[in-house]
């Protein structure tokens, strides 16, 4: 499906550099129904439903960019990229700990309308590789006729293949969002209802202490991180609520949970 027909034809996905079990805690406070399965190695990726953008509300663009910003700052150092798409144009967020988010975008026929710098720094912050990386990234910069927006959002995830990312069978970039979730749910998916603060609450704190660096570490780290969290998150939420982008809301929300998590989590254990 060209990503350009079809009266549904927004769509996105999330990667995530990180195992499901460390992207379920804070996917699930997006109160969002996603879809989450492994993607290679050290790769995740959620597939939303995609209400936010289905029914006539915010760009996908916006939506997209809040979630990765609220996804990747509560596991710091596990970037996330989001790859979306709309009747008239695709392209990639890319939101890794507090900096800034970079973003690249095409027209719907392909035609680059980003800037080189800005995929310089795409592939800076994921680590790739310098050189070839690089070199693969750096056609999907250059006018290609024969190339549309779907074939480029394939050509990034080709270069992330090399850094050992596997979607499922089925999971393409361009594709609807209900067939994007059949493909999901047929390669053996797993369901996240918008669960929120329930199933990332502190009834779990040894699995989080347990798991690869968690969402809530303790001492030093736990208070400057969970300090940061509300001091980036609050902002994100008014602006978010003052605008009504329900994106950048859930994005400051979840900050604000999981820095107030965080803190009180680590004076619990202090006691």
């Amino acid at each position: 499906m060209n990503p350009t027909s079809g009266p549904r034809s927004a769509g996105a996905l999330l990667l995530c550099r990180a195992e499901p079990p460390a992207v379920r805690p804070p996917a699930q406070l997006l109160r969002e129904q996603l879809l989450l399965a492994p993607a290679g190695a050290e790769w995740s990726v959620l597939v939303p439903e995609g209400k936010p953008w289905l029914h006539g509300g915010e760009p996908v663009e916006q939506v997209v960019t809040g979630w990765a910003t609220a996804l990747a700052v509560p596991a710091a150092g596990r970037p996330v990229v989001g790859l979306w798409w709309d009747r008239d144009r695709a392209g990639l967020t890319l939101a890794a700990g507090f900096r800034r988010t970079v973003g690249y975008t095409w027209l719907a026929d392909g035609t680059p309308v980003g800037e080189d710098e800005a995929m310089r720094t795409f592939a800076a912050r994921l680590a790739l590789d310098p050189v070839l990386d690089v070199q693969a990234l750096q056609p999907l910069t250059e006018p290609d006729p024969d190339a549309d927006a779907r074939a480029r959002l394939i050509g990034v995830v080709a270069v992330l293949a090399r850094d050992g990312l596997a979607l499922p069978t089925g999971i393409v970039p361009g594709e609807s969002a209900e067939r994007l979730r059949s493909a999901a749910l047929a390669q053996g998916a797993e369901q996240l209802e918008g669960a929120g603060r329930r199933d990332a609450a502190p009834a779990e704190p040894e699995r989080v202490e347990g798991g690869p660096p968690g969402p809530y570490p303790r001492g030093p780290r736990a208070r400057v991180l969970g300090g940061a969290q509300l001091l980036v998150g609050m902002p994100l939420l008014l602006w978010g609520v003052a605008r009504r982008s329900g994106g950048w809301a859930a994005a400051g929300a979840m900050l604000v949970a999981h820095g107030a998590f965080g803190l009180a989590h680590d004076r619990l254990r202090e006691r």
